[in-house]
């Protein structure tokens, strides 16, 4: 099965990241480095993973999520399923600046994959689903692999088609939805350098088509004179002591091209694997960024492992990005922008984050039996040029039990 493959979803903040447990984070580097199959060889495992997320800004978020992974060694076929439910509760300062409640929502996602392997090459289409009250999105994916040179390299391509569909709550898709489609292609190749060390690198393009802003998203306007006023992480009461009357419905542009490239080194030692992850972003609404993530795995013993984990990550904000937004009335109209956003994660940004997990195995190495594993992180998020907030702290704790028969 590829590294790291988990369920894609959202986070609290909007952004997508990876259900991938933390024992395929700490171990599989060290399995695909060493090239070991004994793990591989096991016809079933199964974990179960609960993570739980609270920042500053007021918002929880509570994830269960169940995988499982039936594999027949001599087909060289494996099928992954995997379920998570999100359980957010949400008072950010988004929220009470537009004088709403605290709310809660549950979302449901499910994923399958299916790998196989004949020979020197190896396939595996999936597909995804998940659901909230108001918004619905699915996706279809493929990835193909050859192994050359002895395994020594294995190029890769993949493609991925998703659609989202997100609407008003008690409002049916067909009196008011936005529709966004996706299409993602992916190659890259992974190189074995020597029996203790590998580097996967990795380009991905994306396309989306469709409308992205957010339905319940409404930004406040200023006068020319006061938008000049408005500093970086202005209060709810400065705000509204200086904004025009009414407000704005967010508004972005309709199509939006990405690229990404990865590249991800790993070296494996006598007792422990060092692992280094850098991936560089642009997009067409001019956004740039940077992430770089550092992990360290100690093998404390051949039952337990402890590992570190630092990650930067940098951002510009896009090009139509204000801090506040100016209107102007012209022919007893007010005139606004055309390109509009409140969406926080668009503006200028750095996050840094800090933590440790474990695994603890009953069984010596990387054998069947039962695996226990914890993740705790702290994260800082310094917003440079975005109304109400300035900055955000962040906990992720992460517990995981699973069994490999």
């Amino acid at each position: 099965m590829p590294l790291m493959q988990g369920i894609t979803r959202r986070s609290a903040t909007g952004r997508p990241t990876s259900v991938a447990t933390w024992r395929t984070c700490l171990l599989g580097v060290a399995a695909c480095v060493t090239q070991a199959g004994s793990a591989g060889s096991a016809d079933f495992d199964a974990e179960l993973e609960v993570s739980a997320y609270a920042d500053t800004d007021h918002v929880a978020v509570l994830t269960p999520a169940l995988t499982g992974t039936l594999a027949d060694a001599a087909s060289g076929t494996s099928a992954t399923g995997g379920y998570v439910l999100d359980i957010v509760s949400g008072a950010s300062v988004d929220i009470v600046s537009t004088a709403s409640e605290r709310w809660l929502e549950v979302r449901q996602a499910a994923e399958l994959s299916v790998d196989h392997k004949d020979a020197d090459w190896g396939v595996s289409p999936s597909v995804s689903v998940s659901r909230e009250p108001d918004y619905l999105s699915w996706s279809l994916g493929a990835a193909a692999r050859i192994e050359l040179d002895e395994k020594h390299v294995t190029p890769s391509v993949g493609y991925t088609l998703s659609h989202d569909t997100a609407g008003r709550r008690g409002t049916p898709y067909s009196v008011y939805s936005l529709q966004l489609t996706r299409h993602t292609a992916q190659a890259g190749v992974e190189l074995v350098l020597n029996r203790s060390s590998r580097l996967v690198l990795l380009g991905e393009g994306t396309l989306e088509l469709g409308r992205q802003e957010k339905p319940y998203r409404f930004l406040p306007l200023f006068s020319q004179q006061n938008a000049s006023l408005i500093p970086a992480g202005a209060s709810i009461e400065s705000v509204n002591q200086l904004r025009l009357p009414g407000r704005t419905a967010e508004r972005v542009p309709e199509s939006r091209r990405r690229l990404a490239l990865t590249g991800d080194w790993a070296r494996r030692g006598a007792h422990d694997t060092l692992r280094v992850n850098e991936r560089l972003y642009a997009d067409s609404w001019g956004l740039y960024a940077s992430s770089t993530d550092l992990r360290w795995l100690w093998d404390a013993s051949t039952r337990l492992t402890l590992g570190p984990r630092a990650r930067f990550h940098l951002q510009s904000s896009v090009d139509f990005w204000q801090r506040a937004y100016v209107a102007e009335l012209a022919a007893g109209e007010l005139q606004v922008p055309s390109l509009r956003s409140g969406d926080r994660e668009l503006s200028a940004l750095w996050t840094g984050s800090l933590g440790i997990g474990s695994e603890w195995r009953t069984a010596q190495a990387y054998g069947k039996g039962w695996v226990f594993g914890g993740l705790i992180e702290l994260s800082l998020t310094q917003f440079l040029d975005a109304l109400f907030i300035e900055q955000r702290s962040s906990a992720l704790c992460v517990l995981t039990a699973g069994h490999v028969f």
